[in-house]
């Protein structure tokens, strides 16, 4: 049996280590979910569009009736045909990009084009992605971080929530649950380009527009530009958006894919270190199945060890998650056991993404085709 615990022990001790930090997250998101941003500075909400998707009209209209005192909305787009006709609200203002450089995203494109053509008075530059809906309370939430003189930027995070019951779909949102699990006090790692804010002073300041020149990914860069400047990225639980998009099996392997390789680009340590840890915590579970399978009582209880923190962290996942998005606790209400019961999948289906990240150097996004460097 040495054989079984040279790959069952390094996953046990790992998954007792999953649980690190589990209070202090939920602590910081019941105490930023009950509090009041100090004050409400004149902001840009920035939100890119590139055709037709499911549901934009509506994700649109979220972000022009926001409870917010003073703002504007600026959509994004490349040229006006890929402004899809009867989605734009009558609040939004358009910013054309007209974007031509084949190294930089086309999203990054537009986002610079929106930012150069805030109004004067805006004081805080807000982003969101076309595909999520975001709730009234959003901005505030977003916003209320920046108060802080440390926090560079902040940021909210998606949780996808299809309305009908889709196995992939499902599986998809447990699977990206695990990022928003990570999320909490202090600095964290990235931002979320589909619901992150910057002051404007900092954007300038810290020359994020030279960070995104030559770059696929917003949201990578412009953290580098807050971290390198010894600032800090603060999370607002407030500021989870759902997404109602739907999946189906070979695009969630593209996707996921996509996902995993950005991250190996642009927070390669991030990458390295998710990789090791779900080849150490398959391995055991690999190990411990067929162990068990061949008679081991032992190892069924050692694969229980294994399994059990991480469906225990997908509880406390979607327990911050319902407690964010109260509006939608007819959701929660039918399809919070995924989070618990698809754990174990999720943690193989990372395995399977973060393997094929591997490999290759371009991505196809938005119907482009981008090297990475």
């Amino acid at each position: 049996m040495l054989w079984y615990w040279i790959f069952a022990a390094p996953a046990l001790a790992l998954a007792g280590l999953s649980l690190r930090g589990e209070g202090a997250r939920a602590s910081y998101a019941r105490r930023c979910l009950s509090e009041s941003p100090s004050s409400l500075p004149p902001a840009s909400v920035i939100v890119p569009v590139k055709g037709q998707e499911e549901g934009l009209r509506e994700n649109l209209a979220a972000l022009a009736s926001l409870d917010y005192p003073d703002y504007e909305l600026l959509i994004a787009a490349r040229s006006a045909a890929d402004i899809p006709a009867g989605v734009l609200p009558p609040r939004a203002r358009i910013v054309l990009a007209h974007g031509a450089n084949p190294a930089t995203s086309e999203k990054i494109q537009n986002l610079a084009a929106a930012v150069a053509a805030a109004r004067p008075r805006t004081r805080i530059y807000a982003f969101a992605d076309s595909d999520v809906r975001v709730t009234p309370r959003w901005l505030r939430a977003l916003v209320a971080p920046l108060a802080l003189p440390d926090v560079g930027a902040s940021t909210g995070y998606r949780w996808f929530a299809p309305p009908r019951f889709a196995f992939w779909s499902l599986a998809r949102s447990v699977w990206d649950a695990a990022v928003f699990g990570l999320m909490g006090p202090g600095d964290n790692r990235f931002a979320w380009g589909g619901s992150m804010a910057i002051r404007k002073r900092d954007f300038r300041e810290l020359a994020v527009v030279q960070y995104w020149k030559n770059s696929v990914s917003d949201d990578f860069r412009l953290s580098a530009a807050v971290h390198a400047a010894g600032l800090r990225v603060a999370f607002a639980p407030g500021a989870l958006a759902p997404c109602f998009d739907r999946i189906g099996a070979l695009q969630l392997l593209s996707w996921t894919r996509r996902q995993a390789m950005l991250t190996r680009f642009y927070a390669r340590n991030l990458w390295l270190a998710g990789f090791a840890a779900h080849v150490v915590y398959c391995a055991g579970m690999a190990a411990s199945l067929a162990a068990a399978l061949a008679g081991s009582r032992l190892a069924a209880w050692a694969l229980a060890a294994q399994l059990l923190p991480g469906m225990l962290k997908g509880f406390h996942r979607v327990s911050r998650a319902k407690a964010a998005l109260p509006e939608h606790a007819a959701w929660f209400r039918r399809y919070a056991w995924a989070h618990v019961l698809l754990v174990p999948l999720a943690t193989w289906m990372w395995l399977a993404a973060l393997a094929a990240s591997a490999f290759g150097h371009s991505i196809v996004w938005r119907g482009y085709r981008y090297k990475l460097k």
